[in-house]
């Protein structure tokens, strides 16, 4: 299983903010840009708003989990950082996802898939 290469460094995060394109959705908000490393990064940010720090590290479990089932499906090369929100803590594992893939989706970072050939 490949490991998710990660942002940890505040001048990346707010490169991002700054820069980068978002979307948001109820449950999180979404910033990408491209990097020049050719593999994607991963930044989580949660902030005290949501919780203690329970709270806080089940969701970022969950993000990253959410991310590391669909990393096949999003372009290479993609700074990505997700935002929690004060819904998410709500909000089940699969509403998270489904604005995950959407905001996504929104954004231009999901690969083309193939369509398959009708079958005679």
């Amino acid at each position: 299983m490949k490991k998710t290469v990660t942002i940890k460094s505040n001048r990346d995060f707010q490169r991002l903010y700054r820069r980068g394109k978002s979307a948001v959705a109820p449950t999180l908000v979404l910033y990408w840009q491209k990097n020049r490393q050719g593999e994607s990064r991963l930044g989580l940010t949660t902030g005290t708003k949501l919780g203690k720090a329970v709270v806080r590290n089940r969701l970022r479990r969950q993000l990253r989990e959410i991310y590391r089932l669909n990393r096949d499906k999003l372009l290479p090369g993609r700074d990505i950082v997700v935002v929690a929100r004060v819904r998410a803590v709500s909000a089940g594992y699969h509403a998270m996802e489904r604005d995950f893939l959407r905001s996504a989706k929104k954004l231009g970072l999901l690969r083309e898939e193939q369509k398959e050939a009708p079958r005679p």
